[in-house]
């Protein structure tokens, strides 16, 4: 049977015609493509930027199978090459002579329980838990059991270390090396005073044996709005929500001159055109 990969894109044109080049290749040295998965599927490319691949994995349903990305985006935080056929070359000939290596990432496993029934998601990079309508957000943050704050501000954001370098970044979190299993809480736009007392600065937990609860402190309108890697959403009476690690990774496939803390260098403090100047990283 021969060997399969699945090889994803956006909408742009770009990513469209990086697409073509792949199947190409990859038909030419005796692979098939395809959309979805198989019992033969090897290998996933995300063609796109780093909400495509979120968008992917999600869409696949976390599959047990490496993914390797390719930027045609912005930030591009999760790829791997950049979007020219000599990047590509690069790849298939690292790929078939195995010179690479597969970096695990976390996940937070949710679950968001309301009257009428419990919804169940995982988390690459984190879960964003808001008021509605720009309301300020009560809720109380207990871990393992154990009651920690009653939290009042815009929401609290949980990442993983993977997560740690997007929204979390963003809201004044830490930056954790990816290889580290942790579960990060941190406020946003946190009320400290007299009537409302709240952490102003993120906690972070061990990934392994932390359970964190949110409960909801509803003041008036019975509504909070989750967002999960980017995607929103609403829901009414929620009276807790659970985060913990979860008992899966997604796994990415990183060329052997992958490190995390030079990547962090390279798109976020490095000034630079990353069209021109570029050309490994």
């Amino acid at each position: 049977m021969a060997r399969n990969v699945v090889i994803k894109s956006n909408e742009l044109e770009i990513s469209k015609n990086i697409k073509k080049i792949l199947i190409d290749k990859f038909l030419s040295i005796g692979f098939n493509t395809s959309e979805e998965i198989r019992d033969n599927t090897e290998l996933v490319i995300s063609i796109g930027g780093d909400g495509s691949f979120l968008r992917n994995v999600r869409d696949l349903n976390f599959p047990d199978i490496p993914f390797f990305c390719v930027n045609t985006g912005h930030l591009g935080f999760f790829a791997e090459i950049l979007p020219t056929e000599k990047e590509i070359d690069i790849f298939i000939d690292a790929y078939l002579n195995s010179t690479y290596v597969i970096n695990e990432l976390y996940l937070l496993e949710v679950d968001i329980k309301g009257k009428d029934e419990v919804n169940h998601t995982y988390a690459i990079n984190e879960l964003v838990v808001r008021g509605n309508q720009s309301r300020t957000a009560h809720m109380g943050l207990h871990v393992n059991g154990n009651y920690m704050e009653t939290f009042s501000g815009d929401g609290l954001i949980m990442s993983t270390s993977t997560g740690s370098t997007a929204y979390n970044y963003s809201a004044g979190g830490s930056i954790v090396d990816n290889r580290l299993n942790i579960i990060q809480i941190t406020p946003i736009s946190p009320i400290s005073t007299n009537a409302f007392r709240s952490f102003t600065s993120s906690i972070i937990l061990p990934g392994q044996d932390s359970e964190i609860a949110i409960k909801p402190e509803y003041k008036s309108e019975h509504t909070i709005i989750t967002v999960v890697d980017g995607q929103e959403h609403k829901f009414n009476d929620v009276y807790e929500i659970n985060v913990r690690n979860a008992n899966k990774t997604v796994k990415l496939l990183r060329l052997s001159d992958y490190e995390f803390w030079d990547r962090v260098y390279m798109k976020f403090l490095k000034t630079y055109d990353y069209k021109i100047d570029e050309a490994r990283f």
